[in-house]
């Protein structure tokens, strides 16, 4: 299992973001980690955007996207965007995309929500042309008819990773991606839920095995204040109750909440949590660092504390 942390905008002065991104990536590739997974916060940076600049200040870590909503942009936009940003980090992109929640898609941005799994087979037929090229891209499908030429091509193979929750999105995730970026997937729904189904699908469609991204907020504390951490992530990462597609996958696990889902404790409690994601089937871990404190200097020495910890614990599980 190979772990990589989070880095996405944090809440702050925006001039700032870009530079406080770039030193996060740079400490990640220097502590050793194996990638980088950048959210696609819906009111915040572009996550490829990011992932273009980060290319820019490293030189080996993996940096994917957890993930791109898809209904946002053009299948053609979108590919022309990742082929660019795959160029520029020098063939280390790992697209991450998803058909999102209606909460972001048809509240937000006031767009139908309907037949996600369908918009996103429809999608992949023009992903998948555009990563096989150069050359006209042709697809004539329920959704989108495309006659687009793209010189553009992949300067490395192109990983695509879908967010699927449910049977559906996992069946096609097996069958057409690269495997999948989950949250809110506790060990339980990870083993009994998604594996045995995203695997089924691959291997009838003749593919690889699937890579499995699982992302889970960490916080390295004592175990006095694991309470405190749990409740610090169902407060500030807490989206479940406004999210239908992420309580039914909560229904497959034993968490209720993402404070359930969070590895919180000593060195000793997390490697042992870590090891339950790898015994259930994850091929990737992705931490959501979860600074603990009372202002910003403890809130950044916790962060440290923890991701040093991360850090010292990759090794082990590679």
């Amino acid at each position: 299992m190979r772990i990589g942390v989070m880095i996405g905008p944090e809440r702050g002065d925006s001039a700032r973001k870009a530079s406080r991104m770039i030193a996060d990536v740079e400490w990640a590739e220097s502590a050793g980690m194996d990638t980088a997974w950048i959210p696609q916060v819906p009111t915040d940076f572009d996550a490829l955007t990011a992932v273009a600049l980060m290319g820019a200040a490293t030189g080996r870590i993996e940096l994917g996207t957890a993930v791109v909503p898809l209904q946002a942009q053009h299948p053609i936009a979108l590919a022309r965007q990742a082929l660019s940003t795959q160029a520029a980090t020098g063939g280390r992109l790992a697209l991450g995309v998803g058909p999102s929640h209606h909460w972001i898609v048809q509240d937000m941005l006031g767009l139908p929500y309907e037949r996600p799994a369908g918009l996103t087979r429809d999608y992949l037929d023009v992903l998948d042309a555009a990563r096989n090229g150069p050359g006209p891209i042709e697809v004539e499908n329920r959704t989108y008819t495309v006659h687009n030429p793209l010189d553009l091509a992949p300067v490395a193979p192109l990983p695509i990773l879908l967010a699927a929750l449910g049977p559906v999105m996992l069946a096609l995730a097996g069958e057409r991606a690269d495997g999948t970026v989950l949250w809110m997937a506790d060990e339980r729904a990870v083993a009994d839920h998604v594996v045995p189904r995203i695997t089924k699908a691959a291997e009838a469609a003749g593919r690889p095995a699937p890579r499995i991204v699982a992302g889970i907020p960490v916080c390295l504390c004592r175990p006095s204040e694991v309470d405190a951490a749990r409740a610090r992530a169902n407060r500030i990462l807490g989206e479940a109750e406004i999210s239908p597609n992420y309580q039914r996958l909560l229904d497959y696990g034993d968490a209720r909440d993402v404070g359930d889902l969070c590895a919180a404790g000593d060195e000793r409690a997390i490697a042992a949590r870590f090891q339950r994601f790898a015994d259930a089937g994850v091929t990737d871990l992705s931490v959501r660092l979860l600074p603990i404190g009372e202002g910003r200097d403890e809130l950044v020495a916790s962060k440290r504390r923890t991701r040093d910890m991360i850090a010292s614990l990759a090794a082990s599980f590679r």
